[in-house]
């Protein structure tokens, strides 16, 4: 990454109604998945890092139950007061706290370091300029003998077939405008050497399947939230000048048509890792 990018991080979608609609699609997809690869025990104590609108924080709360305790960091203030009303509309604002604040310089107290069982990560590392300070951040909020699990994306391991029409140039637009920001859409293929540098032991790596198809109960939500993602992102692409507004609408409905495609298929997996703290 480049020394002179400022530490700071953007979101490269931004956070409309329309995002936050698709990050909620988006818990739905992956949750069940994401939550099988935390290996969850009853009483843990868990730090979950950019936890948006808190779906899968009160999952995960659910998971660890009333003996655990879960703390959950969002830098959006909207999306903390979308969290926490979230939380009371279901009953389970008891079961996690909700603190605005920034990965790279966690909200927490002199007593809290070193004392979570797991700290969790996903799809964040990809959207900060200099991910191991994030990851130094985790290592040093979980006791030893504890785990960091962190989930991200590899943006050149996504395969939609038949390939729509204009989609190339779409994409490229959309990889290309991390880079911009000073992010990585290839953090994902980095994790265990991140987890490596960052002092853990123990690592393993994995991958949590983020395809369908045509005919799949979820495909068409799979669908709709790739191309809520890029429409999300189209101002960073026109304004850095990466693509025009025609080829832009053109690769938009090139997704659409793909969409109603009776062989329509995603190739696409997240990356995840997880390391242990050392004693």
């Amino acid at each position: 990454m480049n020394d002179g990018v400022s530490e700071s991080s953007e979101y490269i979608h931004g956070s409309s109604p329309e995002e936050q609609h698709r990050l909620s699609l988006l818990n739905d997809i992956l949750n069940e998945s994401c939550l099988r690869e935390l290996n969850l025990q009853p009483g843990e104590k868990v730090l979950d890092l950019g936890s948006g609108l808190g779906q899968f924080t009160r999952l995960i709360a659910r998971t660890v139950g009333s003996n655990g305790h879960v703390v959950g960091i969002e830098r959006d203030r909207h999306q903390i007061l979308q969290a926490k009303r979230l939380a009371d509309s279901s009953e389970e604002s008891r079961l996690v706290e909700f603190r605005k604040g920034d990965a790279l310089e966690l909200p927490l107290s002199g007593s809290e370091w070193g004392t979570f069982d797991v700290a969790h990560a996903r799809f964040l590392l990809e959207h900060v300029p200099r991910p191991a300070l994030v990851i130094a951040q985790m290592v040093r909020s979980v006791r030893p003998g504890g785990r960091v699990i962190v989930f991200d994306d590899d943006h050149d391991d996504f395969r939609p077939w038949p390939e729509p029409p204009g989609f190339q140039a779409l994409w490229q637009a959309y990889v290309r405008s991390y880079d911009r920001l000073g992010s990585d859409p290839y953090v994902g293929r980095r994790l265990v050497s991140l987890l490596r540098d960052g002092g853990l032991t123990s690592i393993r790596n994995t991958c949590v399947f983020f395809g369908g198809c045509a005919g799949n109960e979820r495909f068409q939500a799979i669908a709709d939230n790739l191309i809520g993602a890029l429409e999300g992102a189209k101002d960073s692409m026109l304004s850095g000048e990466l693509l025009d507004e025609e080829s832009f609408r053109s690769g938009i409905e090139g997704l659409r048509s793909w969409k109603a495609h009776s062989s329509a298929a995603l190739w696409y997996s997240a990356c995840c890792a997880e390391g242990i703290v050392p004693h």
